[in-house]
């Protein structure tokens, strides 16, 4: 399994609501029918200002996007689908539309769960 933790930020000016909707109604839409869809596809909005968040206001990511792929060479499919002619710039397109992507940073991430 190769998972994967992207962090982006909206565009500057952009209330959080328009974000997350042009985010979910437009931009995975488009992200599905481009490429095969990756085994998980999450998005996690940080809810800022939360009494239980542990922020000194500087954090720069508004969504924590979790893709999960069951091996590396199905991430490297699912990239290449998502490279090739025209694609890729369809989706560069839709990003600048909601996406701030000089602050966007991207982890592949080890899990390790604990049952109980």
């Amino acid at each position: 399994m190769l998972k994967v933790f992207g962090f982006l930020s909206r565009k500057a000016g952009m209330e959080t609501q328009a974000f997350i909707d042009h985010y979910e109604k437009n931009h995975v839409p488009l992200i599905l029918s481009l490429a095969t869809a990756p085994t998980v596809y999450k998005r996690n909005y940080l809810v800022k200002g939360h009494a239980l968040n542990l922020d000194d206001g500087t954090t720069t990511f508004d969504c924590v996007t979790e893709l999960v792929f069951p091996d590396r060479a199905a991430f490297q499919a699912w990239m290449s689908d998502l490279s090739r002619p025209g694609v890729g710039e369809q989706v560069a397109a839709d990003e600048a539309r909601f996406l701030d992507r000089s602050k966007t940073r991207a982890f592949v991430i080890e899990e390790h769960n604990t049952s109980g």
